[in-house]
Formats: C-alpha cells, structure tokens, sequence
C-alpha cells in the first residue's frame, strides 16, 4: 500500500499561486485560466495575439514545475508503465471533452464565478477520482 506524504503548507503555498495566475490572467487578458483550453488553443494555424498568451501561460505551467522540481526533486513512479499510463492521459483528454473544461476551468474559476455547471462537473470530478482511487488500491490492490 503506498502512503500518500501530508504536506498542508506546500499545499496551501501551491493553491494560492494557482488562484493568484487566475485572478492574474482574468485581469490582465479578460480569460478564464482553464488548462485544456488554453493548451487546445495552441494546435490552431493562426499565430496572433491570442497565440501568444496562450504559449506563454503554458510556458509559465511547465517553468513552474521545473522551478518546483528543483527546489524538492518529485518521487513520483508510474508502476504501471508508459502504455497504461498513455491510455490513462488519453481518457482524461475524452472526459476534459465531455465535460466542456477541466478542474482549473471549472474547479477554480467557474466555482469563483457560482458557475452551476461548474459546480456539476466538479462534483462530478471528484467523485469519479473518489471511486477510482478506491477501486485502484483497495479493490484491485494496485
């Protein structure tokens, strides 16, 4: 059984900057800050404005991370291997899909705004990694 490391600070710490670039992003270009939207946006053909913050609001997503990393190296495994880890990545893109947006479109910034849709699709979310947690360690014991 993995136990899973309690890290209130850095959770709090890493909550606040991702509210704190939405409220930024909201401000300065008038846009929600959801990821799979924005990361969408960057398959397009035309190259304006728009593709500009668009790559660089991911630019700023994986900086941060490699920033992070630096400072407290990830210990993070994937026991099942790249190609179950590859079909998980593509069934979250289909649910982002299905749902109109992801946790930082709906979860953040759609729940800041009293979105109703919002509010479904989180609970949703959450609900559905509930299960699916319980379901992966305690039913199959992975």
């Amino acid at each position: 059984m993995v136990i899973t490391e309690f890290t209130p600070l850095a959770g709090a710490i890493g909550g606040a900057l991702i509210g704190f670039s939405a409220v930024l992003l909201l401000a300065t270009a008038g846009r929600i800050a959801g990821a799979s939207f924005i990361f969408g946006g960057l398959f397009t053909s035309r190259l304006d404005e728009n593709f500009t913050w668009k790559a660089l609001f991911m630019a700023g997503l994986l900086a941060g991370g490699a920033i992070a990393g630096w400072f407290a190296p990830p210990q993070i495994t994937f026991p099942s291997g790249p190609i179950l880890t590859a079909i998980s990545g593509f069934i979250v893109g289909v649910g982002v899909t299905l749902g109109n947006g992801c946790t930082s479109g709906h979860g953040i910034c759609g729940l800041a705004r009293f979105s109703k849709r919002s509010l479904a699709a989180t609970v949703t979310f959450m609900a559905v990694a509930i299960v699916t947690v319980y379901v992966t360690r305690h039913v199959i014991g992975a």
